[in-house]
């Protein structure tokens, strides 16, 4: 029996409509498909009925895989497509599979021998380096950093070392209600020749990239980041 295929499906990054950030391959692709897995199936039953979908929404299954996901349980999530189904896997962070738990079923489909086929859609991470102004020849992703204090500091030390060294943008994310003191952190920690961008609510009509050196942030204030979709990005 022919295999199905593993589609990549990627989401708006925030309450917009998918049409302005989507290109019309990715929304035809998702309203076709009546199997997915999701890091929420709540988020993707709502940008399921925003396409809409081809089919009623209760005749589409909907599997979920997120961080409480075990290893064990990734095969079964397979299943449609070693029985010949196409399914669409979705993110709650913009394109499937980058910071994201996806990575782990796109690796097992690789090894079942199943096509799988990455769309074009908004990447926070990509989106705030290409905007950021820093170094996009030589960068490095490190997702959240520890919320200790003393932890935190240290490793921001060990980044802009890293950076400094070899010229590379050090890119990394929040929690949403901890990026006031993300920042907060950024500025009193980082040499003052260190770059810090602060990409926040990127697609939406609220984005905001600016990047400025620690006195530059005292100088002209910071931004209200409190609860909004934020990537951070530092380059020594």
């Amino acid at each position: 029996m022919e295999k199905g295929r593993l589609y990549l499906v990627p989401v708006p990054l925030g309450p917009v409509a998918a049409e302005s950030v989507l290109p019309a391959p990715v929304l035809d692709c998702a309203r076709k498909l009546k199997h997915f897995v999701a890091e929420s199936a709540k988020s993707a039953r709502a940008m399921l009925k925003s396409l809409p979908s081809d089919y009623p929404l209760q005749l589409i299954e909907i599997r979920e895989l997120n961080e409480h996901t075990s290893l064990n349980a990734l095969p079964d999530l397979l299943a449609p497509l070693l029985a010949g189904m196409d399914v669409g896997l979705i993110s709650e962070a913009g394109c499937p599979a980058v910071a994201d738990p996806g990575a782990n079923l796109v690796a097992l489909a690789h090894r079942e021998g199943i096509q799988v086929i990455p769309m074009i859609g908004p990447s926070s991470i990509l989106l705030a380096l290409m905007g950021s102004g820093l170094s996009g020849q030589h960068f490095a992703f490190h997702g959240y950093l520890p919320t200790n204090q003393d932890q935190r500091q240290k490793r921001l030390r060990e980044l802009e070392k890293d950076s400094r060294q070899g010229g590379k943008t050090q890119i990394f994310i929040e929690t949403p209600y901890r990026n006031c003191q993300m920042l907060e952190t950024l500025i009193s920690v980082c040499a003052q020749n260190t770059k810090i961008c602060v990409a926040t609510d990127l697609t939406l009509g609220s984005e905001s990239i600016l990047t400025r050196t620690p006195a530059e942030w005292r100088r002209q204030g910071v931004p209200s980041v409190n609860r909004r979709p934020t990537v951070f990005l530092i380059q020594a």
